[in-house]
């Protein structure tokens, strides 16, 4: 029996051909691939400016800095998320505050957002973790309330919505990652939704070293930048993935149905473990997560999967007990359930190529490690 990994891209043929095109074509790095994938981009947000860059974390890290955020000032976000969340808010000097999380959607809880709001709070990042958005009214009622910027991170959530809206095509600052494991990939890279085309031309300069252009010769640099660009080897790739999107969207939609389906409603109950919530409106199920009893240990889980040929991931690592963290006075106990839930937490296997029978053979697994 083959492995069954935590996830895996799909590139067809047809996206295969075209970077074989691009690279025949001698122009590789920036070029017409890239402004064709953010034109496709900016349409499906609802014709806001697009950039593309060559990570989901720097977009991140510009956003910031085009809303002038630096020393002397908060920013808010979750202790659950990939690290380079808080770690963007370090590099432009500033001060990283988290929030505790909600137990149920496993997203930063807006209520804890709003107490944890002082005088030099300035922005908010929350993370849709697995694709779920947050409460989206809630939080730029709360952003309005005290004038702050949001920089959304959406890594994981192209093709999630709220009320019937894709995320990014509203709201302040957007990040998404096409990282390799993300719903549709680049390989690595990823895109900046921005409010106008005064932002669009900023983030421009930030992605290569801050250099403006005009004439054949004419060059100057006002701004900071660095060597952020996405190449059109990889917006080819972003081409043929986003064609997919809606497709890859829905038969994720569908895996997550079969998950609950054969696991059961009871399934809680029997075994102590915790299932997402079941969102088939607004999460574009980046991931399928389970929180497991205290009885067994998550590497104990994951070694006793891995011997029925079963990849598990985990996500994430509470960021605040990271040692870069705790040199700067965070500790255990001060939010405890990212603590519990980080501790905890683990990822089924997910993506577009899996089969109804791939989804049996886990959850079966599962069942009898679980008992």
């Amino acid at each position: 029996m083959n492995i069954l990994p935590f996830s895996r891209p799909t590139i067809d043929e047809e996206t295969i051909a075209s970077v074989a095109d691009t690279l025949r074509s001698g122009w590789i790095t920036s070029g017409p691939k890239v402004l064709e994938f953010e034109k496709q981009l900016s349409g499906y947000f609802g014709g806001r400016p697009v950039r593309t860059f060559n990570s989901g974390t720097c977009t991140m890290e510009i956003a910031l800095r085009i809303a002038g955020i630096g020393a002397g000032d908060e920013v808010i976000t979750t202790p659950i998320s990939w690290v380079a969340t808080a770690n963007v808010i370090l590099e432009v000097g500033a001060t990283p505050v988290f929030a505790d999380i909600d137990p149920v959607t496993r997203n930063i809880d807006l209520d804890k957002v709003e107490a944890a709001i002082t005088s030099k709070t300035r922005a908010i990042i929350p993370v849709y973790l697995a694709g779920k958005p947050v409460d989206m009214d809630r939080l730029y009622q709360i952003a309005a309330k005290y004038n702050l910027r949001v920089i959304e991170d959406a890594a994981q959530a192209i093709g999630s919505t709220w009320h019937g809206k894709p995320i990014g095509s509203f709201g302040d600052f957007v990040s998404f990652s096409f990282q390799a494991n993300k719903n549709i990939t680049t390989s690595e890279g990823g895109c900046l939704v921005l409010n106008s085309e005064a932002e669009a031309t900023l983030a421009e300069k930030y992605r290569l070293q801050g250099v403006t252009r005009s004439g054949w010769d004419g060059i100057d640099v006002d701004v900071l930048g660095g060597k952020y660009n996405m190449t059109d080897i990889s917006a080819a790739i972003g081409i043929g993935q986003f064609a997919k999107l809606e497709k890859i969207t829905a038969h994720r939609r569908h895996l997550a149905r079969r998950y609950f389906d054969l696991l059961g409603e009871d399934f809680g109950k029997r075994t102590g473990a915790e299932l997402p919530p079941k969102d088939f409106e607004s999460t574009n199920w980046h991931l399928f997560q389970v929180v497991l009893p205290d009885r067994i240990t998550r590497p104990e889980f994951m070694e006793k999967m891995k011997a029925k040929k079963i990849g598990i991931g985990f996500h994430y690592a509470p960021i605040h007990l990271f040692k870069l963290y705790r040199a700067l006075g965070f500790k255990e106990g001060m939010y405890p359930i990212a603590e519990r839930i980080g501790r905890q937490i683990v990822s089924l296997p997910m993506f577009y190529a899996m089969s109804e029978a791939d989804v049996d053979r886990v959850c079966s697994a599962m069942i009898d490690v679980l008992g």
